[in-house]
């Protein structure tokens, strides 16, 4: 078995292989593209060589999609969180390969994918319910895109078809929060049930449902909270990992929030001492009677019947985290503050999210400059001419 090197253009190499066919026993040629310095090249050349001698070479060009996916996700395993895998893996397999898997990897061409793009948008479902969402749509371009550019990586394509392709536009939904008398009658009519706590830290604290959810009783203060962890829920169960930021927080507590939680904690360690159990440090704030922490989908879907129960608008429980931000927005609170409460990485993110908020300020700003611009300006006109 041989092989040799043609450089096409500086850096960028053909390596051909000569290869017998097992059933003809004629000599065939493959060609494979490189991109690098001749002695990478001469490497490689060595390895196809080594992989064929032993049974394991592939031949790109016979390789479809479906298959390469496979091993991508293999790759990617130890490159995710869990739950960030799980969901990888199901628009990969459930979106992707059913439009185009059956593709050879080197064959796909950039018309291929926004073809499949645009059936996905119209009939993608899987239930023959309609299309995808855009949203859906842009991250199956995503996660093809970036397994696509792993095989250029690993030199089983020249270039990324999928980069040369534009995903649908996601139009930005208009956020939906309640303004204060609808926190307030949120609050009151979940006094006395066991979405009363989660509620309320929500909408004062602007925590996300697994932080909630990973809330333990040493984390909190008379003052203050601190958001070191947060609860993921996948197919193996749920596990504890840092804030989605990467990084803890400490959030000032409200005073009324502070007393509800010195109450809630009293009320469990009675209920929790009927069984047995001593509350201690590790106690999850928002746990079941007998002490087990409420899983974040548990959350979720126990705040939508919360909703439908009682006739209020239907929003998510992540919801009240932009009704505390937008809150405190329209209260003046600068940029940053709500920024640190949030833990967004930076304050652009979250001047972003709530745009909307700030430019319904701007008059309100103009206001307040024109009112201390005319008192100065009166203040200057009153005083005596020295």
């Amino acid at each position: 078995m041989r092989g040799h090197l043609k450089e096409r253009s500086p850096g960028h190499w053909s390596i051909v292989l000569d290869v017998r066919d097992p059933e003809t026993g004629k000599r065939k040629r493959r060609w494979h593209s490189f991109r690098g310095t001749k002695r990478q090249a001469e490497d490689e050349r060595s390895r196809l060589i080594a992989e064929m001698r032993g049974g394991l070479y592939v031949d790109p060009s016979r390789v479809t999609l479906a298959q390469y996916f496979e091993r991508w996700l293999a790759h990617m395993a130890s490159q995710l969180s869990p739950r960030g895998f799980e969901r990888y893996t199901e628009i990969v397999r459930k979106n992707l390969v059913p439009a185009l898997g059956a593709v050879h990897l080197t064959k796909l061409r950039p018309a291929q994918i926004a073809d499949a793009y645009t059936k996905a948008l119209t009939n993608g479902r899987r239930d023959g319910g309609g299309g995808l969402s855009p949203k859906t749509v842009v991250y199956m371009h995503q996660i093809l895109k970036q397994a696509l550019k792993q095989a250029v990586d690993w030199q089983m394509l020249a270039r990324n078809p999928a980069s040369t392709v534009k995903p649908p536009k996601v139009e930005r939904k208009q956020m939906k929060t309640f303004d204060a008398d609808g926190t307030v009658a949120l609050i009151e009519t979940a006094r006395g049930t066991n979405l009363f706590m989660p509620i309320l830290l929500g909408a004062c604290t602007g925590m996300r449902r697994g932080e909630m959810a990973a809330l333990r009783w040493r984390h909190v203060s008379d003052a203050c909270v601190s958001v070191v962890e947060s609860a993921e829920q996948t197919k193996a169960g749920v596990r504890y990992k840092p804030p989605k930021s990467g990084k803890g927080r400490v959030v000032a507590l409200p005073a009324m929030l502070a007393e509800e939680l010195r109450a809630h904690r009293v009320q469990q360690a009675q209920e929790l001492l009927k069984i047995g159990v001593r509350l201690s440090g590790d106690t999850f704030v928002l746990a079941r009677p007998d002490g087990t922490p409420y899983q974040p989908h548990y959350l979720t879907k126990a705040f939508e019947r919360f909703l439908a129960a009682h006739g209020f608008p239907r929003i998510r429980l992540h919801d009240l985290r932009h009704t505390h931000a937008t809150a405190m927005l329209k209260a003046g609170v600068h940029g940053k503050i709500v920024q640190e409460r949030l833990g967004h990485a930076s304050i652009s993110i979250t001047l972003d999210v709530y745009s909307h908020v700030v430019e319904g300020m701007q008059e309100d700003a103009a206001e307040r400059f024109d009112e201390t611009l005319k008192t100065a300006m009166k203040k200057r006109r009153s005083e005596p001419i020295r």
